[in-house]
């Protein structure tokens, strides 16, 4: 009788064509056995096994040039030293030198005090360096050249409208003004200037710093704000407008770094004082934007230097795609993985509906409503993740979330009726019920879910270049700043190749992971 019964189950599960589980059972049981590994990599990617010297810069020529110079000068000295590109503006740079994410980077003194130390503009440099080492950081003596804020305009413009000064731009309200969203927010920045010389306000728009010289050059914008010692206002005869009022302070260039660094270190920092003045640094600036290269432009500075050295050959672009996509897929894959290890419990919870259920699927909506660059700087400042590739994980991984929850949730909600009711009549226990016929019934979906999320995070994992974390966003960011397309393309055009792959490899899962009976 109990084989008659069994023969009888077993044809009755025939008659259901329920797709078997084998599949998505591998599928699901081989990704919830790397969890541990994944998770060492993640709390342990980018520690090297050798102490290098991490050194910062912001986005834009300059910084990028000086912080070239200073890993070279760090190198010769025998001690390795990486450069993290474009981290950003003023604060993402002094938390992560705050928090010992990096070891120093290029700072100008109006901004150390107007900006970080939020000091009056007659502290002085000693006052500066006694409130800095309450941070842990010290402070350089001046490089050399004072790179003010100005405003500048195109020449033919301020000649036909007779704008000499900053006080000019009050009569003329019809101006269009595109500034970098720094200087818009800075306490020494739009808000305080407009205030002391009355300008208008109406026509204010955000934009990058080297794209703006481009809207200057076709009439989008008629005053930018630049840097005094930027390449770019010789090149497109741009004219600088007087500070006639004095409002601009002083911004001499110094080196913020760590007082926990070597002696050896400090003292190559050290060197670098007074060895720069403004002309040079013009020179050195135009030689980065002529090349699309800052590592040409720190070789100038050492070939003008009494003891001239060999100029580097630098990175080859076939080593730099290789380091920027193996990273890149570093950030991605290590997120998707844990959106899946997540998402998908997440999703079977969700697709019971109920309380939990909405608020789940309203807590990784709201999630995805977050602009990703605010997501980035949000997670900068809590402990564990700082300047890292770990804060671009978090946040991929969180953004990656969402089509993985709905996903699962919308499969299993749509399984029809007669199915489930006909699992409970085979006397299947609530788990076997989800591994053996709903998730395979919901892998077509589930797995849509996980190849949306892989692609997301392909493309906004550019945005971890923004913290230094490197992958393809390093060449965009760079060819924002030269308002070069070819080095954007260097990065843009790979990434895009990366999530046409990920696209087809997920097509070719599709075929080993989804009940042959769900694919016809």
């Amino acid at each position: 009788m109990r084989r008659i019964r069994k023969a009888g189950k077993q044809e009755s599960r025939r008659d259901l064509c329920v797709p078997t589980s084998r599949p998505i059972h591998r599928f699901l049981l081989s990704f919830f056995s790397c969890v541990p590994a994944f998770l060492i990599i993640f709390s342990s990617v980018s520690v090297s096994a050798a102490p290098i010297i991490i050194i910062g810069s912001k986005k834009f020529t300059e910084s990028y040039v000086l912080a070239e110079i200073a890993k070279r000068a760090v190198e010769d000295a025998g001690v390795p030293a990486e450069h993290r590109q474009g981290m950003g503006g003023t604060i993402i740079l002094w938390e992560a030198l705050r928090t010992n994410q990096i070891a120093f980077y290029p700072e100008y003194t109006g901004t150390i005090g107007e900006e970080i130390l939020k000091a009056s503009p007659s502290t002085s440099t000693a006052d500066m360096r006694a409130r800095l080492e309450k941070s842990g950081v010290g402070m350089t003596g001046e490089l050399g050249f004072n790179n003010t804020y100005a405003l500048v305009m195109q020449r033919t413009t301020a000649e036909r409208l007779q704008i000499h000064t900053i006080s000019d731009l009050r009569n003329h309200p019809e101006l269009k003004f595109g500034l970098t969203h720094e200087f818009i927010d800075r306490r020494d920045g739009w808000q305080p200037l407009a205030e002391r010389y009355q300008l208008p306000t109406q026509n204010i728009s955000g934009i990058d710093h080297g794209l703006g010289y481009g809207a200057l050059r076709n009439g989008s914008i008629d005053v930018k704000d630049a840097y005094s010692t930027d390449a770019k206002i010789g090149e497109n005869d741009l004219v600088v407008l007087q500070d006639d009022l004095q409002f601009f302070p002083q911004y001499k260039a110094v080196f913020l770094y760590r007082l926990t660094l070597p002696e050896n270190v400090i003292a190559v920092l050290r060197k670098l004082e007074g060895t720069l003045d403004e002309k040079r640094m013009i020179q050195l600036n135009a030689e980065a934007e002529r090349t699309k290269n800052y590592t040409r432009a720190a070789d100038l500075y050492f070939q003008n230097d009494a003891s001239p050295r060999q100029p580097r050959s630098g990175e080859s672009l076939t080593h730099k795609l290789i380091r920027w996509t193996s990273r890149h897929l570093e950030l991605a894959g290590i997120s998707l993985l844990l959106s899946i290890i997540v998402g998908i419990p997440l999703g079977i919870a969700a697709s019971r509906g109920g309380a939990i259920g909405q608020a789940i699927l309203a807590v990784t909506a709201a999630v995805q409503t977050i602009p990703s660059l605010a997501l980035l700087a949000l997670l900068v400042p809590v402990p564990f993740f700082g300047i890292s590739p770990r804060t671009a994980i978090a946040a991929l991984f969180l953004y990656g979330l969402l089509p993985i929850v709905r996903n699962t949730a919308t499969g299993l909600q749509d399984i029809a009726q007669p199915v489930r009711e006909s699992a409970i009549a085979l006397g299947l226990e609530p788990s076997a019920r989800l591994w053996k016929i709903y998730l395979p019934i919901a892998s077509r979906t589930i797995l849509g879910g996980i190849k949306t999320s892989a692609v997301i995070n392909i493309g906004t994992a550019t945005l971890a270049a923004l913290i230094g974390a490197g992958g393809l966003g390093e060449p965009i960011l760079s060819g924002l700043n030269l308002n070069d397309h070819a080095t954007i393309l260097q990065g843009a055009i790979p990434a895009a190749v990366l999530a046409l792959l990920v696209q087809w490899s997920f097509d070719l899962l599709d075929r080993f992971l989804i009940p042959k009976g769900l694919r016809l």
